[in-house]
């Protein structure tokens, strides 16, 4: 017998008769089998690594096509209104959303959530300032951008599209 086509045994020797007969059957080098080199190491961190970005900008990507929510349109009230008062309070896009529509010195129409950003206290329209203020904690918003000016609120108001039709009035979307 050649000792080239005996696959070696579990001790190294090619055709030592004590070795047990499953051993030429299963030629493993066991002392070398779990040995991974340097190259090995790096090939599956950097494959690991690239699979788990790709999935992560999968997630994102998804999360941003899910999260583009369609507004209904919705009558708040008329032009005419603000001939008598300088806001107007509406619910939208729900009947659980409190927001309030008011119209600037110049003249210009601006509609935000009522909630505050703080502590989700209504917020309501000082005329004499010019702004939108909390009371719960004197908290204000500039009129135009609806961006905190005063007190504890560190992020605007979310802001409601509107749109003037002849004399009526419509919400058409909520930019955050």
């Amino acid at each position: 017998m050649n000792s080239e086509s005996n696959p070696p045994s579990a001790n190294g020797c090619a055709g030592c008769r004590n070795a047990p007969k499953w051993r030429s059957d299963f030629p493993v080098e066991w002392e070398g089998d779990h040995y991974v080199s340097r190259r090995e190491m790096v090939k599956f961190l950097t494959l690991g690594s690239l699979l788990l970005t790709g999935a992560n900008w999968i997630t994102v990507v998804a999360s941003q096509l899910r999260h583009n929510p369609q507004y209904p349109e919705k009558m708040i009230g008329t032009v005419s209104q603000f001939r008598h008062q300088r806001s107007i309070l509406f619910s939208y896009p729900t009947e659980d959303d409190p927001c309030i529509a008011v119209q600037t010195p110049e003249g210009k129409l601006v509609a935000y959530s009522q909630v505050c950003t703080h502590l989700s206290c209504a917020v309501i329209y000082d005329q004499a300032d010019n702004k939108l203020f909390c009371p719960c904690h004197n908290g204000s918003f500039n009129i135009l951008q609806g961006e905190p000016i005063g007190g504890p609120p560190t992020r605007r108001l979310p802001r409601i599209s509107i749109e003037q039709r002849g004399d009526q009035l419509f919400a058409t979307g909520v930019e955050v």
